[in-house]
């Protein structure tokens, strides 16, 4: 390996242990600038204490500088990677490439950091605190400081446009302000004043310090502000093209770091899907108990507000944290509805088997009280296994069990109008529950249903295997019920403490 080779894989490539040692110099340096940029105003001017903090300060920038520049000529232009050139075009790409390298928006704030070498620009020292920026990923997925330079690489066209366009109406409009009233207008003694009121003026701001005098200078002042007024609207089109999405990244950096604890999450939720949050609604206090949406697209218009939406991918194990699912008490996987069932059971499939391959590998997932529990939906009842191998802790086969009820209410009307009521909140409803601990157990099936009944008023059906997740509904009166099992009863709201 060359020097050459050396230094651009210290400077370029983040792979090397020679990057890292130089991104960790870097980041020395970085932390003593802004500790002498806080100290320095406690020395009063000129004093011995303020000298020595020039002093070192003054090093710092020139490390600064060497680094810099060092970056610079150490960058190779990616064209010379796929073509072959002569040497006078070989020689024109590594210079334009450098300099192009050199005019991107994180390397021009290295290089105007290091003009503060030139006294009259020593305020320029401040620009220093931006290179955290560029040094550290402070955001795991998107990091919207990173999104707003790439924004101002990739469209750099429609800021030159807009640039442009502002520099054409203020060359324009300060040298003809200056040709009409350099002889009439005190205020106006140079091209530069001419500049200054023209730049000021259309940008709106309106300092007044220049004020055109004679009436055609008012009327050339009158079409400076109409056509600023024309410059703020192309500026606000371009960034809003340009900068939206960067900045809305944030909101999901903002909710992997928030402090959400114990809430659900609805995996697939698309449009059509709003009976689902209607549904969740009358069994959930969303107060209490908050709901995160979490799919690959964005947030749809129609959600209400109270529904926290997190844009990712839930088939991507590196993007589950964006949804907390480590720290969250229940997962919902829906299937979708715009593809076949065996397509979208096969990306539910893939959802479950990457969040619980997820959970196995999370230390927060290791510490809880309770596993996450993952409910999955699964439109053709073939995939059901495949959801329970996957790690589903409940499978509902929401096809299967609409058509079964129209199939069974054909031969037993009003079993539909029954089981309907049933299973919605505030009627009589199914529930599990851990046997009492005031009970008598081991005590039979019959007992026990007796004992709940006259001090609950709700009905036993069944009893369920919590390990095992077996159930036993309306088995035989002398069936033992044991500690550790759970009870299926049937009532109006729970009345048995949940386990």
């Amino acid at each position: 390996m060359t020097v050459r080779d050396y230094l651009h894989a210290a400077f370029h490539d983040p792979r090397t242990q020679a990057y890292r040692v130089v991104e960790s110099a870097v980041w020395v340096l970085i932390f003593l600038s802004i500790a002498l940029l806080v100290a320095e105003p406690f020395f009063p001017e000129g004093s011995k204490g303020d000298q020595i903090l020039q002093r070192i300060d003054r090093v710092i920038l020139w490390l600064f500088a060497i680094e810099v520049s060092t970056r610079i000529l150490t960058y190779r232009p990616p064209v010379l990677e796929v073509f072959e050139k002569p040497p006078l075009g070989k020689l024109r790409a590594e210079i334009f490439g450098r300099v192009r390298f050199a005019l991107t928006p994180m390397m021009l704030i290295d290089v105007l950091t290091v003009l503060a070498l030139v006294p009259a620009l020593r305020g320029l020292r401040a620009l220093r605190l931006l290179r955290l920026l560029r040094t550290r990923r402070f955001f795991r997925y998107a990091n919207p400081f990173r999104g707003l330079m790439h924004a101002f690489e990739e469209d750099r066209l429609l800021f030159t446009f807009a640039f442009s366009v502002l520099g054409v109406e203020t060359i324009l409009g300060g040298i003809s302000l200056f040709l009409v009233e350099r002889s009439s207008n005190p205020e106006i003694q140079s091209v530069g004043d001419g500049l200054w009121w023209a730049l000021v003026t259309i940008t709106t701001v309106g300092f007044g310090d220049i004020t055109p005098v004679t009436a055609l200078g008012r009327v050339i002042g009158g079409v400076m502000m109409v056509g600023g007024l024309f410059t703020l609207a192309l500026f606000a089109g371009v960034i809003g093209h340009s900068l939206l999405h960067a900045v809305l990244s944030i909101r999901e950096e903002q909710f992997r770091m928030s402090g959400y604890v114990n809430h659900i999450v609805v995996c697939g939720y698309e449009l059509g899907s709003g009976m689902l949050l209607s549904v969740l609604s009358t069994e959930i206090d969303f107060e209490e108990q908050r709901v995160v949406l979490f799919g690959p697209y964005e947030r749809p218009r129609e959600l209400a507000p109270e529904f926290m939406w997190v844009q990712g991918d839930p088939t991507k194990e590196s993007e589950l944290d964006k949804a907390r699912i480590a720290y969250s008490s229940t997962v919902i996987v829906t299937g979708s509805r715009r593809v076949k069932p065996q397509q979208a059971d096969a990306t539910t499939i893939l959802t479950v088997f990457t969040i619980r391959s997820a959970l196995t590998k999370s230390l927060e997932a290791q510490k809880r009280k309770r596993p996450v529990r993952i409910i999955t939906e699964v439109l053709d009842s073939e995939n059901v296994q495949h959801a329970r191998t996957a790690g589903s802790d409940e499978v509902i086969e929401t096809r299967r069990v609409g058509y079964s009820l129209l199939a069974h209410t054909v031969v037993y009307p009003g079993v539909a109008d029954a089981t309907s009521r049933m299973v919605f909140a505030g009627n009589q409803n199914l529930y599990v529950g851990p046997v009492p601990a005031d009970l008598a157990a081991p005590a039979t099936f019959d007992q026990v249903s007796r004992q709940v009944r006259a001090a609950t008023g709700c009905l036993v059906i069944g009893v369920r295997n919590p390990e095992s997740g077996e159930e036993n509904i309306n088995p035989g009166g002398e069936l033992m019920v044991v500690p550790g099992m759970e009870l299926v009863y049937l009532s109006s709201k729970p009345r048995l403490e949940s386990a």
